[in-house]
């Protein structure tokens, strides 16, 4: 298996790039997630995971191992492929998916693409357990997950209510600039929401 790709990035798109690694180059299938992460370099190490079927090796590559591990955990319930999952990862922040599945919120992985009422519950069911003893042993490490602020609450909050994450990000960080002191969750969601 090849555990990573370290080397310049010969082409960038949304959905995959072309790694050149000592002169060889590699397709890499990569999400949303990733791509806004490696948009300005030139270079960079992607973690990699390869899926081998009859028809196809395909390569796929994630900016920070959580990713990868998250993608790991979601390919591993019956009736989400590597598509899916990539489309998930790509729709929502892995924090987003992991918090979505320890408070069993179906609705917001329904709003991915491709998920239904059924596999949203099957993933929940499959991976609640799985997330906790990870986090609880310190395996999945999503920065923001574990230490949130007032803007990834409010973030979190917004994007849960149907509102594109750029769009609430943008509405959060004028009210947090307007009033640099405001610590009310509740306030500044209301205020946010006010200003879309």
């Amino acid at each position: 298996m090849i555990a990573y790709l370290d080397g310049k990035l010969a082409y960038k798109s949304p959905a995959f790039v072309h790694m050149d690694v000592n002169g060889i180059g590699y397709e890499v299938q990569i999400s949303l997630n990733t791509y806004s992460r490696i948009q300005g370099l030139e270079s960079c190490k992607l973690l990699t995971y390869l899926q081998i079927k009859e028809d196809a090796h395909t390569l796929y590559g994630f900016f920070e191992e959580a990713e990868r591990s998250l993608f790991l955990l979601l390919i591993s319930v019956s009736g989400v492929g590597a598509s899916t999952a990539r489309m998930m990862l790509s729709s929502l922040q892995p924090e987003d998916i992991q918090r979505a599945i320890m408070m069993e919120n179906e609705k917001m992985l329904e709003g991915v693409k491709g998920i239904g009422a059924k596999t949203a519950k099957r993933i929940i069911l499959e991976l609640k357990d799985k997330i906790k003893k990870q986090k609880d042993t310190g395996g999945l490490q999503l920065s923001a997950a574990l230490n949130n602020t007032i803007h990834e609450d409010a973030l979190n909050a917004l994007v849960t209510l149907g509102i594109a994450r750029n769009m609430a990000d943008t509405a959060i960080q004028r009210v947090m600039k307007n009033e640099p002191t405001l610590q009310n969750l509740e306030e500044l969601i209301k205020k946010a929401l006010k200003s879309l």
